[in-house]
């Protein structure tokens, strides 16, 4: 299913319901049984702070062109959490989930949103005036900060979520106040959540961030993809470098700019986060694991494992 949607600013939600037909009560859109399960929810705080809650997941693949018409002067800077919460269907469906991180971009451009079936998505989206958000962390110096609070270049970071958010998300998820108040509660909500967000990014390096035209943004995320598809493959930056049209000086810098580690270092974390899965909800052996992930040395693997995931393998899947 493909929908075009335009955003002036308000945000897509509306349309989005409208397009599947959706039922609206109050601030909730609930998810049609034809189409899925769950809701969208959110709140607006006029032009410069909305949240959008995410729990569903829909039976077919939807696909959003969305094109972002904004007022003139008006730079949204958008926070994407996803997955975040936990499936919002019974555990005896079996769902995908949708990749764990922060995104985090500029709202003016045109993108495509991609919700495959029979995926669970369980996600916060914040868009923050950049006006809004100086007046929160304007007096911090960091290179990275500054880029979102002032660059006038794309650009795009990338960073893991933390227990602090998952905290703070969940109190979102079943919020414990008087209707009256939930306005105000959600609004202290998404800062203390931005607050995270930006806690994580100053324990990154204090390197001026460079400009990244959109090609280069869609190259560092077409490896991203291949590093995620080829976990039993250790990558080969010569060749990526190549297949991107970059340097691999700049592929490098780009790419540990973008996610916060550089492209070994990425690949090793999400290939150790792969075997605690397999390990604790596939229910595979040590061996099996490590032998999938292309080790062939079941000591080092052990080793790696515990460097990333703070145990041992063995321990972990009877943990």
């Amino acid at each position: 299913m493909k929908i075009s949607i335009t955003d002036k600013g308000s945000g897509i939600a509306h349309q989005f319901a409208k397009a599947i037909g959706a039922k609206i009560e109050g601030r909730y859109i609930y998810i049609p049984e034809s189409k899925g399960s769950g809701y969208i929810t959110g709140f607006s705080w006029g032009n410069e702070l909305r949240m959008m809650i995410r729990y569903y997941h829909l039976k077919e693949d939807v696909f959003i062109e969305r094109t972002n018409e904004l007022a003139e002067g008006q730079e949204d800077v958008v926070f994407l959490l996803s997955g975040i919460f936990p499936s919002p269907v019974q555990p005896q469906v079996q769902l995908s989930a949708e990749q764990v991180n922060v995104l985090i971009c500029m709202h003016a451009v045109s993108s495509v949103m991609a919700m495959p079936s029979n995926t669970s998505f369980g996600s916060i989206t914040i868009a923050v005036s950049r006006q809004y958000l100086r007046s929160l962390f304007g007096k911090i110096q960091h290179p990275i900060v500054e880029s979102i609070l002032v660059s006038k270049d794309n650009f795009v970071f990338e960073t893991a979520i933390s227990p602090e958010m998952i905290k703070t998300a969940s109190e979102m998820l079943h919020q414990p106040v008087p209707e009256s108040l939930e306005n105000h509660y959600y609004k202290l909500k998404c800062e203390e959540l931005l607050c995270h967000i930006f806690a994580l990014l100053l324990q990154r390096e204090a390197v001026p961030a460079s400009s990244m035209h959109i090609s280069d943004i869609k190259a560092i995320y077409a490896i991203k993809a291949h590093l995620h598809l080829h976990l039993a493959e250790a990558p080969n930056v010569a060749t990526l470098a190549k297949t991107s049209n970059m340097s691999e000086p700049k592929l490098r810098k780009l790419f540990k700019q973008t996610f916060g580690k550089g492209i070994f270092e990425y690949y090793q974390t999400v290939r150790m986060q792969e075997a605690a899965k397999l390990l604790k909800e596939k229910r595979f052996t040590v061996s099996e694991v490590g032998y999938q992930l292309g080790f062939t040395n079941l000591s080092h693997f052990s080793r790696v494992f515990e460097q990333h995931i703070g145990m041992k393998p063995k321990k972990y899947s009877v943990g």
